[in-house]
């Protein structure tokens, strides 16, 4: 069993919780609840739970600002943190350059039992904990423009420097991250979602499988259809309707 704690301060929505994990996730044992920042910090101290489920907006505070106390009291966050919002998008926005798992209110079955299947994975990894670290450094410093990305892979989560980030390839729901001066790196998500994070930073989708770096473009040719040679010299086809798009860029460059 995955010992879980409960932290929010409305008991109809706990109890709710509670409900659903029964019914749809039978791994998972609540050892404990909270209330507010104060018993949240104390429970997680005392229980040490391997899961934390946490609202991020409590009457006295944040779930950020547990764990920043936490964090200062322990030295780290050792516990797998689920965030449960309501429609925060900056959080969210955060959440998702952290690679930290988080559930809308109200809770989805189907988002649980994914949420629950990750978890399941992840505790039997030795994880670092390092994107939580990421996370509250950002919350903290109120960035909007993010510099770094925790990417989940099948061994852990790994923080990469966003400048560092050449291109990134679909293959099918998944996508391949190809990085300077490091290997390639395979993520279960589409590359969808990560057009949608990478935009603001200068990448730009050029075919529905290749979003590139604008950073690392090194020649556009016309002919044999058009393509792309980047920076770790690959050819990238360019699509159609996506031809004009990029000589506007590249005007602009």
């Amino acid at each position: 069993m995955i010992k879980a704690l409960l932290i929010d301060d409305d008991a109809n929505l706990r109890q709710g919780m509670k409900g659903l994990l029964n019914r749809y996730a039978s791994d998972i044992e609540i050892i404990g609840e909270a209330d507010s920042v104060k018993t949240g910090t104390i429970a997680m101290e005392k229980l040490h739970p391997q899961v934390v489920f946490l609202d991020i907006q409590l009457n006295d505070g944040t779930g950020f600002d547990i764990l920043e106390r936490v964090a200062q009291s322990q030295g780290k966050i050792n516990s797998h943190i689920v965030f449960i919002t309501a429609h925060e998008q900056y959080a969210i926005k955060a959440f998702r350059f952290s690679a930290l798992d988080f559930l809308l209110k109200p809770v989805d079955p189907d988002d649980l039992e994914k949420v629950v299947e990750k978890i399941k994975s992840v505790s039997k990894q030795k994880e670092s904990f390092e994107h939580i670290d990421l996370l509250l450094e950002n919350i903290r410093k109120k960035v909007d423009h993010f510099k770094r990305i925790a990417l989940s892979t099948s061994d852990g989560i790994h923080l990469f420097d966003i400048s560092d980030i050449i291109r990134c390839e679909s293959e099918g729901n998944y996508t391949t991250f190809y990085i300077k001066d490091h290997k390639p790196v395979l993520i279960s998500k589409t590359l969808k979602e990560y057009e949608e994070l990478l935009t603001e930073h200068g990448f730009e989708c050029i075919h529905q499988s290749h979003l590139i770096n604008l950073a690392y473009l090194k020649s556009y040719i016309k002919k044999d259809g058009g393509y792309v040679v980047m920076g770790d010299n690959s050819n990238l086809p360019i699509s159609q309707r996506k031809k004009e798009r990029l000589q506007e860029l590249l005007k602009n460059l």
